[in-house]
């Protein structure tokens, strides 16, 4: 049964001839009292003619006609008498009071119609009770009695009057809305785990959304006595709650039969509850409470569930937690109390009310995971379409002349439209253009956008109420101030305590009135329990809130900058990448945005009543928030977020900005856009100034998005993945593609478009001047109108690639493109292969340059062989040609071989998948020697083929040269790959036999499971760059054969041998030069230069190796030349083996490194390890980690060099420290020893110390369970000992323990203790040890719960002290006490305090004291003596009467050099009268983070003016302006001693940059100048480059965060010959381009005394980077390079890689945030062990894979020196990185 339910009202024929079937059944057996019922409706002589009619059918048939044909009332009463008096099918009985109504029945009547109608409903119960029945058909009718008035268009008159306040849009008649239907299955995706990194398009069909009508959401598709869960999502106004309660008027009015009660809950509403409740409560005492018989009402309701409907509008706005542990365990009884979220959840599961159907709606949102597995139907209303925005218009000014008008209006304006299809939006745009129609019928101009509305609504509201008398839009705000900022205070705070639903008490009443007059607030029942129901206001719509709200942030006093960057934050919007957290603040974002234009600015004024500086700030804050947000990484739907809140600005200067940050690509995957959406991202793009990429992939979007996008002026890539788009999107995509005129690519793949689509298609597409590429892969193509397409392809002068593989073209088809596109002079590519097969095993390969055909799996056969080839010859220039996955087979392939000659390919010929036999393998390996262009032919396995082909280069002679050198040219081998082929050896012989010329000519073999070794002994003398022979079962002898060749065959390089699971067998060999001669008796040869200078390295893995194994394999190793490294990781040697092998190092001369990785070591083996230094002097390093890696380092020379030994995380404890002290102690030249990570504990900390007190050596403690005693022991042997120079002690997390022993010769003794913990009794003990310690350099104590009266008797201890003493103490309370309590503990220090420096930021005390001479009291008026020359003070909060102490203090001073201060809060005028009156020796003032008043510039010019002998000025991060700049340069004049300048992080332009650069001129001194983060343009770079080039003593330029632009950087080129002596260069994110980059490089070497320079987040371009490298050389003094986010690729890291190698001095390199792939990476790494003091490498944020990862551990393994290399955030996979991490811990992929 299907109800009409599209109409406002039933169309009663229809339903009379519904009904009739049922009722024809039914009377047939009850003739007699139709008959006698007839008589009361129909006139007598009607019914006369029945008698002779015998058939009861008959006689019922024509009666039901008659009773039709007297017309609606008499049918109506018809219906009512037979509900009443028959006892009818419940179906039947509903369908005829749905149209019978109630009828004039009197009370008596129509009391007896319900007992009568219901009486039917619980059929088969016998007994039961009339009156029972009584009481539910009563509160069906209190329940359509409350439900007309509430959502009903029939309102009582009491209502009438509520009608004149509510906004007009709940007076409209209903328009119905856009449905789609959608799968359970999408919304999955939408809630779960994002799909938008996934990389191909959504699946077909199965996916598409479906159209759908209001009626269709009640269909019964479930099994009966379910429940049935409907849920309706949408965006923020689309009408979801509108349709709620037309649904509900619907049934009221009888159009939903099938339902006999319905109740609506709003989840905003159910907030206010806080109390649990039963489901009785839930319906009856919050939404109708029944008359009488409660009991039996909710009875009749469990046993009829099926014919409840429960609607719950907007999910998303229910503040509590929805979770799965909503749901109760097992089945509830109906009695339970429970809370809100269970009722809701055991509803929708069935347990409560099983049956009924559930209907919710939320915005977009993640939704509680039961509530997915619960629903039946789910749908999206989108809103309106265009259709439905006519009809709405339409309704809206029908009263109105200018209707039409109205309608052109928005018609002809896309961006209105686009906002109208949004019900909210258009009423408020309806609103607005009424408005102005009323006012200005010729002209309008309407805001522009969603923010600018809602304000003029507001206006209009007012306006409407109070009228123009009143005065304009400023009087009128005057009037109304006070309570529109009421209005928005409650909108804000409602928010923020999510409340969305109000009570009297809590709107103040000017508030509720002004609300209420102008339709802002609702006024409704709100009721919490079965009690009187309270009075509740809310905002009209949420959005309404959310405008109000934004306002309230926008012109309060009370909000700050910082509460309105939170407040705007869009990072914690989001908690998946395409979901957003809906915290009832959706459109907050926006509002905010769109209050910043411009546009706002004077209405905010208005409201405020602030000056528009004040406004502008405001705004600036949301302007500065956003273009932060364009920093960072964003997803689709957060880019989509991101335009809407840019488009609300109107600011091109932003949107330029953010669209410039946005990579220049734009990916949209798996949710859904819309025209608006679409409207906001053309506007970003369109104010960019570069093209972009849109990429839409599996995105949902209705045609309208493609009229939008039409006006997308700058996109140059235009890619669609769907199989939503058919040829109906392709038609729409025609007519928008013509506005395009930058497009270069266009892409539609993944749909169902057909060959009328892509005609479609490729004819707009012809207009598209600049189009390079259509790729029309996997649709349905099947025989396109050729040449057609082709002369439209032909008219594109820049078009180069055809794509139309994966579809369903005909062979003749694709033959006939081939020949057609060969003909076209343009298109340079052409690919034809169908991917959807599955047995072709190959992925579709891509190619770059020149002409491309492929036609890969197109069932080719040997017959069309000659046909192909006929096309190839005619192409005069091909690059590629791919016939894989075809059927030309061994007759086919030969065929196009012997062609090839007279086939133009220059690079690679693909024949896979061919059908090949052996004997046609052996045929195309016969054109290697036939073809010579064929430079590489690949077999695999099953007979994949694939030719690579190359032009010829010429020879030349070389008999005239006289170089030797000059006559050497690398070879150009071939290279022949047989892999996985599972050949017999017999196949191989015959494969041999037939390419014997190519065996003498020295080609490449790699062979696979071949099982023939004797091919590598035959072929070794002819290898020329590496051969592979894994998988071949060799056995141990085979290896140590192979190693033997080490010594015969000195072109071998590497050697690789595992004999693990997989089998490696892999050399390389040294490249060879081709010599050529002319000579009569000799003909070109190759020679293998000598090397020497270079190293070899043997590998041997996973082997079982005994000891006599390990002594041959080290005779055989110890014969061959230059052998360099050796690898025995993942052999299970033993101690005997390694013993073994340890005992011929002094016998491998030419070893560098040893390494045994994969390998347990036992506590004794270890032992061996580390005396292997004193069996070998050329041992420089001892390294063994985690007990199973072991590396030796060895040096080139046997002369006297410092050793290193670490064992870390060995497990290395008492027992065995006392054997492995007294193997160190054997050695002399012991520099370092690490033994981080074990288990010595205080004992053994206390063995070490007594062996090696003597030796002087670094040693390193970390993470070895000393406790705060073993620490107490170690100080005592500090202090003691002539000998320990430092020691550093940390006992928190990082359990630090470094001792630094050293020659007796060394002044310093430094003692730094951190986090130690100590209880009272350690700090007693370690006061007593310090008095034995009387060469106490420095003493730095931090966090070690010292409190004062400790600090005070350590400061007594350190009294005996003779030296210069610096002492730190760093705790809490030095935060909270005052500077007089922590000036008189300084007292307690002796000899004369030379610095005091205090920050309580870092809660840090810190003294300088110097020999014993007098004592200083803060307090007393003795302090002449004092020799105090610095003071620094930090965060530091004076009261009046400390500060005008410090002032008596420091004016007598005579010796204060050095002021410093960072304060807390005021008191600055205090400080500059002191400086102002102090002597005029300070030669350092530090003033920095002061944010310095306009006002105080001034006085601070008159100190400096009393400073000449100042010469370092620090005023970082004070805001200091333009004109401030320009009063200090005043002051600067008279500084001719200044060496440092630092004014970085301020506000200062152009104007003060030319002022300080005049200034500049005469500062001959100068050696350091900061000016980092001010905002000069490249005029004033320019300025101060010529200023620059007079210092000539200037050392550091630190210039970073300006925009100077390439022209300061020539200019700077141009001035740095001047600058010899500069040893520092910052210069990052400089707005540097390729032009000013390749200057700047250039220019720099002639400064070779650099030891930093930074020219990151520079787009240098490889030009620089390559100029850059070539200067690298000069540099003998370089320590660091920053060159992060310079766009450095694969391609310039051979030269950065050849540059670092000789900068001598490198000690870190930045090269993160840059495109070095494993290319670059592989170039790095072979570096590495050329830099000897690199300590640091950052390369994170790059494109490092797998290949370049493992190099650069391998190489790693060479570096002792080295301390880390970053590779965070590189594609490396996590089981390679966990492992490579596992194995050397100095690789670090993590963030931290």
């Amino acid at each position: 049964m299907q109800p009409p339910f599209q109409n406002d009202d039933l169309d009663l024929e229809a339903a009379i001839a519904r009904a009739r079937p049922q009722l024809l059944e039914f009377l047939s057996h009850h003739p007699n009292w139709l008959l006698t019922t007839s008589r009361r409706f129909l006139p007598g002589m009607v019914l006369n003619g029945l008698d002779g009619i015998t058939d009861h059918k008959g006689k019922v048939s024509v009666l039901l006609d008659l009773l039709e044909k007297a017309g609606p009332a008499t049918w109506k009463q018809f219906a009512q008498s037979l509900c009443m008096e028959c006892n009818l099918p419940l179906d039947l009985e509903i369908l005829l009071l749905s149209f019978a109504g109630e009828g004039n029945l009197s009370q008596k009547q129509e009391a007896h119609t319900d007992v009568s109608a219901w009486s039917s409903v619980p059929k088969g119960k016998a007994g039961t009770d009339p009156g029972m029945l009584y009481s539910p058909v009563k509160y069906q009718h209190l329940l359509i009695d409350s439900v007309r008035q509430r959502y009903g268009s029939r309102r009582s008159a009491g209502a009438a009057a509520q009608e004149q306040t509510q906004p007009l849009a709940f007076n409209q008649a209903f328009v119905n809305l856009v449905i789609q239907q959608s799968k359970a299955s999408r919304l999955k995706e939408r809630t779960d785990k994002p799909r938008e990194g996934v990389a191909s398009a959504p699946k077909p069909e199965e996916c598409a959304d479906t159209a759908m009508k209001v009626s269709d959401l009640f269909r019964s598709v479930v099994p009966s006595g379910t429940t049935k869960v409907i849920f309706l999502f949408g965006k923020p106004g689309t009408g979801k709650t509108m349709l709620m309660h037309w649904i509900c008027q619907k049934w009221a009015e009888g159009a939903l039969p099938q339902f006999l009660f319905t109740f609506l809950f709003e989840f905003r509403q159910l907030n206010l509850l806080k109390r649990k409740l039963t489901l009785k409560e839930l319906l009856f005492d919050l939404f109708l409470q029944p008359e009488d018989s409660p009991d039996a009402v909710f009875q009749y309701l469990l046993e009829n569930a099926s014919h409840t409907l429960i609607i719950f509008d907007g999910l998303d706005e229910f503040a509590a937690n929805m979770d799965m542990s909503s749901s109760s365990k097992g089945r509830p009884t109906p009695t339970s109390p429970m809370s809100i979220s269970k009722l809701f959840a055991d509803l929708c599961h069935g347990k409560l009310l099983p049956g009924c159907t559930v209907l919710v709606t939320s915005r977009p949102k993640r939704l509680p995971d039961f509530l997915l597995n619960t629903v039946d139907l789910l749908a999206e209303i989108w809103g309106f379409d265009h259709e439905k925005v006519e009809e709405y218009v339409s309704r809206y000014f029908h009263r109105y002349s200018f209707k039409e008008q109205a309608i052109t209006h928005l018609k002809n304006n896309t961006k209105l439209l686009s906002m109208c299809l949004i019900p909210a939006l258009c009423y408020v745009v309806c609103i607005c253009l009424e408005y102005l129609l009323l006012k200005h019928q010729m002209s309008v101009e309407l805001p522009q956008t969603m923010t600018q509305f809602y304000i003029k609504m507001l206006l209009i509201f007012i306006n409407k109420q109070q009228g123009e008398h009143v005065g304009g839009e400023e009087a009128q705000l005057n009037c109304n101030r006070k309570a529109i900022l009421g209005l928005c205070d409650l909108a804000l705070k409602g928010l923020e305590d999510k409340k969305l639903v109000f009570y009297v008490g809590d709107i103040p009443e000017h508030v509720k009135e002004f609300a209420s007059l102008h339709g802002l607030l609702t006024v409704f029942e709100v009721k919490t329990n079965g009690s009187c129901p309270e009075t509740g206001y809310a905002f009209v719509h949420l959005s309404l809130q959310e405008f109000f709200a934004a306002l309230c942030l926008m012109v309060s006093k009370r909000v700050d900058k910082n509460y309105l960057k939170k407040k705007f934050s869009l990072k914690s919007k989001w908690t998946l990448k395409n979901e957003t957290k809906t915290e009832f603040m959706e459109s907050l974002h926006i509002f905010l945005s769109g209050l910043s234009s411009k546009e706002c600015r004077t209405f905010l004024m208005l409201l405020a009543e602030q000056d528009e500086a004040w406004v502008q700030d405001k705004q600036d804050t949301i302007l500065q928030s956003l273009k932060k947000l364009a920093a960072t990484h964003l997803t689709g739907p957060k880019v989509i977020e991101l335009c809407h809140c840019t488009f609300e600005t109107q600011d091109l200067k932003v949107a330029q900005h953010i669209a410039s940050l946005l990579n220049f690509k734009y990916e949209f995957k798996n949710f859904r856009l819309t025209p608006l959406d679409m409207s906001a991202l053309v506007f970003v793009i369109n104010s960019g100034q570069h093209l972009t990429y849109l990429d839409f992939a599996g995105c949902l979007m209705d045609i309208d998005c493609l009229e939008v996008l039409a006006g997308c002026e700058n996109v140059e890539h235009l890619s669609f993945r769907s199989r939503r788009c058919g040829d109906d999107f392709a038609a729409a995509l025609s007519k928008s593609l013509q506005g395009m005129g930058s497009l270069k690519k266009l892409e539609l793949t993944g749909g169902s478009m057909t060959a009328e689509g892509m005609t479609n298609l490729v004819q707009a597409s012809s207009q598209c001047l600049q189009l390079e590429e259509i790729n029309l892969q996997d649709n349905r193509i099947r025989d396109p109108e050729v040449k057609r397409v082709m002369d439209l392809f032909s008219r594109m002068e820049k078009l180069k690639k055809i794509d139309l593989s994966s579809n369903d073209l005909s062979l003749n088809a694709v033959l006939l493109l081939a020949k057609e596109v060969v003909m076209c002079q343009n298109a340079t590519e052409l690919h034809v292969r169908d991917t959807r097969n599955a047995w072709a095993p190959l992925s579709p390969r891509c190619s770059l340059t020149l002409r491309v055909h492929s036609l890969q799996d197109c069932s080719l056969s040997s017959q069309h062989a000659e046909e192909i080839i006929a096309i190839l010859q005619s192409c005069p220039s091909l690059s590629e040609v791919d016939l894989s996955g075809n059927k030309l087979g061994d007759e086919g392939c030969s065929c196009l071989l012997e062609s090839l000659t007279w086939i133009s390919i220059s690079k690679q010929l693909d024949l896979s998948q061919n059908h090949l036999s052996v004997n046609g393998i052996c045929s195309l390996l016969k054109s290697v020697n036939t073809c010579q262009k064929v430079v590489e032919v690949q077999v695999f396995y099953p007979c994949l083929v694939l030719c690579s082909l190359t032009r010829e280069e010429p020879v030349f002679s070389t008999d005239d040269q006289q170089n030797g050198d000059e006559n050497q040219t690398p070879s150009a081998s071939k290279k022949i790959r047989l892999t996985d082929s599972r050949f017999q050896a017999s196949d191989l012989e015959k494969l041999f036999l037939l390419n014997s010329y190519v065996l003498e000519k020295d080609r490449y073999y790699q062979v696979t499971q071949c099982k023939l070794l004797v091919v590598l002994l035959a072929a070794t003398d002819l290898i020329s760059s590496s051969c592979r022979l894994n998988d071949n079962q060799i056995s141990l002898n085979s290896v140590f054969f192979l190693a033997q060749s080490l010594s015969t065959l000195e072109h071998i390089k590497t050697m690789n041998l595992s004999l693990g699971h997989m089998q490696v067998v892999h050399l390389t060999f040294w490249e060879r030069i081709r010599v050529r001669s002319t000579s009569r008796w000799r003909s070109s040869f190759l020679v293998h230069p000598k090397h020497e200078a270079k190293g070899r390295c043997f590998r041997l893995k996973d082997c079982r190796v005994g000891p006599e194994d390990v002594t041959r394999l080290c005779h055989i190793l110890a014969q061959c030349p230059q052998l360099t490294e050796i690898d025995l990781s993942g052999n299970s040697l033993s101690d005997q083996s390694i013993e073994r092998l340890l005992s011929f190092l002094p016998y491998l001369c030419h070893l560098t490194l040893l390494s045994i990785r994969n390998t347990t070591f036992s506590p004794s083996c270890m032992v061996l390890l580390i005396n292997s230094v004193n069996l070998c002097e050329r041992i420089r390093m001892v390294e063994v980690r985690s007990s199973k890696n072991a590396f030796l380092h060895l040096g080139a020379s046997m002369r006297s060099q410092k050793t290193s030994c670490r064992l870390t995380d060995c497990a290395i404890g008492q027992g065995q420290i006392d054997e492995l002290c007294r193997v160190l102690e054997q050695h002399g030249w012991l520099a370092e020893v690490d033994l981080s990570r074990n288990q010595l504990g205080d004992e053994g900390l206390r063995c070490l110390l007594d062996h090696l007190h003597q030796v002087p050596v670094t040693c390193s403690l970390n993470h070895n369970r000393i406790s705060q005693d073993g620490v107490l022991h170690l100080i005592n042997a500090f202090a003691t000992s002539g000998n320990t120079t430092e020691v550093q002690v940390s006992l928190c997390s990082k359990a630090t323990l470094i001792i630094k022993l050293t020659s007796r010769d060394d002044p310093r003794k430094i003692l730094r203790l951190s986090e130690c913990n100590f209880q009272p009794e350690h700090l007693e003990k370690l006061c007593l040890l310090l008095e034995k310690c009387t060469g106490l350099t420095e003493y730095i104590s931090s966090n070690n719960n010292m409190t004062v009266q400790a600090a005070e008797r350590l400061l007594h201890s350190l009294r005996k002290n003779l030296g210069p003493l610096k002492i730190s103490i760093e705790e809490p309370w030095v935060g909270k006490e005052s500077i007089t309590n922590l000036l008189e503990l300084a007292v307690q220090a002796c000899g004369n305090i030379t610095e005091i420096t205090i920050c309580k930021e870092k809660t840090l005390f810190q003294l300088g004291v110097n020999d014993y001479l007098s004592l200083f009291s803060a307090c007393s008026e003795t302090h002449h003596d004092l020799l105090f020359c610095s003071c620094r003070w930090s965060h530091v909060e004076l009261h009046n009467d400390e500060a005008e102490m410090l002032v008596r203090i420091l004016l007598p001073l005579p010796e204060l050099k050095k002021f410093g201060y960072v304060p807390s809060c005021g008191l600055f005028h205090i400080f500059v009268v002191c400086l102002t009156l102090c002597s005029c020796v300070i030669s350092s003032f530090s003033l920095g983070y002061m944010e310095l008043s306009s006002a105080a510039i001034p006085k601070l010019v008159l100190g400096f003016c009393e400073m000449p002998s100042l010469k370092r000025l620090i005023l970082n991060h004070n805001n200091i302006s333009n004109d401030g700049c320009s009063r200090l340069t005043e002051a600067l004049r008279n500084m001719r001693y200044m060496e440092e300048i630092n004014l970085s992080h301020n506000n200062i332009g152009d104007p003060g940059l030319m002022n300080l650069a005049a200034v500049l001129l005469e500062m001959q001194n100068l050696k350091r100048i900061d000016l980092s983060g001010n905002s000069p343009s490249p005029a004033g770079g320019e300025k101060l480059m010529e200023a620059l080039a007079y210092c000539k003593h200037i050392e550091e330029l630190l210039l970073s965060r300006n925009v100077f632009g390439d022209r300061t950087a020539v200019k700077l080129a141009l001035c740095l010959p001047h600058m010899t002596n500069l040893r520092i260069l910052h210069l990052q994110n400089n707005n540097i381009g390729p032009a000013g980059g390749m200057e700047l490089a250039r220019a720099l070497v002639v400064c070779g005394l650099l030891e930093e320079i930074s020219l990151s987040e520079n787009d240098l371009g490889e030009g620089s980077i390559h100029a850059l490298s070539e200067g690298l050389p000069c540099f003998e003094h370089l320590r660091k390079i920053d060159l992060k986010l310079c766009g450095v690729t694969d391609d310039a890291s051979k030269s950065l890689s050849h540059g670092f190698r000789q900068c001598p001095s490198m000690e870190e390199i930045i090269l993160s945030w840059n495109a070095l792939g494993d290319g670059g990476a592989q170039e790095l790494a072979s570096a590495l062990p050329g830099m000897e003091k690199l300590k640091m490498l950052d390369l994170e944020k790059n494109r490092i894979g797998t290949r370049g990862a493992t190099k650069l551990a391998e190489e790693l393994a060479k570096c002792p020196e080295i301390q880390f290399i970053r590779l965070w955030d590189n594609p490396v996979p996590r089981d390679l990185a966990e492992n490579l991490t596992s194995q050397d811990p100095r690789l670090c992929f993590s963030f931290y």
